[in-house]
């Protein structure tokens, strides 16, 4: 390292130090209660992707498009609970329906009034899903597609996309992670269309399923380009594979989710995320072949369990925010608003010359701490992993809440105002590092 890179190098460290500082000092009562809750939780955590240095704060309440935390402050949300939180915190609609449900009685050991309802909804929007199940989580939306898939082709292996992420037990960057199921995987490259046609020729014969995100989200926020998804559907199509979109985020993208918009139709979609109204959920869907397996009054039926797959505070939740706020026009309007966001986002950091860029689709978005193109998950070296520490440090001491890995995603209350803030702000911070982040 030359001496104007380690001088560089210094400064990052000495600028990092300072902010951490900083923002322990501002948040003495969220320290307290990390410092304890490690005792009985390890690492004081339940659900890694919470986890941020030096420490989490935590969170006490939530109105609209804001966020309250122990200490007092109130901060913009611009993490939207990682896309689960597409309608703000306490929308009345959603409010009144959770209500009426717990009041009706919650484990009601059979079918309620609002499932089917749901599940039109879904029918309706998603041109790929004919009949839908649901789950408790985008992970058990995922693990269900892929065995329905496995069982209607009579095959094993599946082919995924090295960086993906489906849920906590298919973890696919680096290789994947001991805690994953065993499924039989090969790997393909992202938006790569020879790399990816050349792995499901060597597998055509043994391949059940392909998932893929058409917008990768942990991976970077990184959109699948459309002809390389037109290669993919041509591909396993001709082999009889089936084709599965993980659609848990991305579903919010249209009426229809980002495959309506990329003209992509999958054999199956899997949902989860904001579909339950800000309570927990899943579904997976597809056509009617595929999912006829899983129909009880057959007597050769896939089993599909889960004590809480319809619990009704989802099924109302979801059935009202789905039925009565977010309508297809408002789905719309949200990728706009998003996609205008990106955009100032992305001017701004031109004119400063910053070595940043946004990334992503609509109302989903990727900070990244470099102006190089961006096509495929790549690896993060630890300075970029400083500077992304130092901005997110420096934004929620600004008021500013999103992911520390640059994640971002909007929620209907979030106003074009607060979106001129977060610009506002973030160029307040690159004006006060301007060497850092523009080298």
């Amino acid at each position: 390292m030359n001496d104007i890179a380690q001088a560089g190098d210094n400064r990052l460290k000495d600028a990092l130090a300072q902010v951490t500082e900083r923002y322990q000092a501002a948040n003495p009562i969220s320290l307290a209660r990390w410092e304890r809750a490690r005792d009985v939780m390890p690492g004081g955590n339940t659900r890694t992707v919470l986890h941020y240095d030096p420490f989490p704060v935590a969170m006490v309440k939530g109105e609209g498009a804001y966020v309250t935390d122990m200490d007092g402050h109130t901060y913009v949300d611009f993490l939207g609970e990682y896309s689960a939180g597409l309608y703000g915190h306490s929308n009345p609609i959603i409010q009144n329906a959770l209500k009426e449900a717990i009041d009706g009685g919650t484990v009601l050991g059979a079918p309620n009034r609002w499932e089917a309802g749901l599940a039109e909804l879904v029918c309706q929007r998603f041109p790929s899903i004919d009949q839908v199940r649901f789950t408790n989580s985008g992970t058990e939306a995922n693990l269900m597609a892929l065995g329905a898939a496995r069982a209607f082709t009579g095959r094993d292996r599946i082919m995924v996309f090295d960086g993906a992420y489906h849920g906590g037990v298919l973890y696919f960057a680096h290789g994947g992670t001991p805690v994953n199921v065993p499924f039989d995987v090969v790997f393909a490259p992202y938006n790569e269309t020879q790399g990816m046609l050349d792995v499901i020729a060597a597998h055509k014969d043994d391949l059940a399923a392909v998932l893929i995100e058409p917008m990768m989200g942990a991976g970077g926020c990184i959109v699948a380009e459309t002809g390389f998804l037109t290669a993919l559907r041509q591909a396993t199509s001709e082999h009889g594979i089936v084709l599965i979109f993980d659609e848990v985020m991305t579903s919010r993208s249209s009426s229809g989710g980002l495959q309506q918009r990329l003209d992509v139709t999958p054999d199956m979609t899997t949902l989860g995320k904001y579909l339950g109204g800000g309570a927990s959920f899943g579904g997976f869907g597809g056509n009617r072949d595929i999912m006829a397996q899983f129909d009880p009054t057959s007597p050769s039926a896939l089993p599909h369990a889960g004590t809480f797959n319809n619990n009704v505070m989802s099924m109302a939740a979801g059935s009202a925010g789905l039925g009565q706020v977010f309508t297809p026009e408002k789905a719309d309007a949200l990728f706009e608003q998003g996609e205008a966001f990106k955009n100032d986002m992305n001017t701004l950091f031109r004119r400063h010359g910053a070595n940043m860029q946004v990334t992503g689709a609509g109302s989903i978005l990727g900070l990244h701490m470099t102006s190089a193109e961006i096509r495929t998950p790549y690896e993060l070296g630890a300075t970029s992993n400083e500077k992304q520490t130092l901005v997110h440090l420096e934004m929620m001491i600004r008021g500013y809440v999103y992911a520390q890995r640059g994640y971002m995603s909007l929620s209907l209350p979030i106003s074009p105002q607060d979106q001129d803030g977060f610009v506002d702000a973030l160029g307040d911070v690159i004006s006060t590092y301007g060497d850092l982040l523009t080298a």
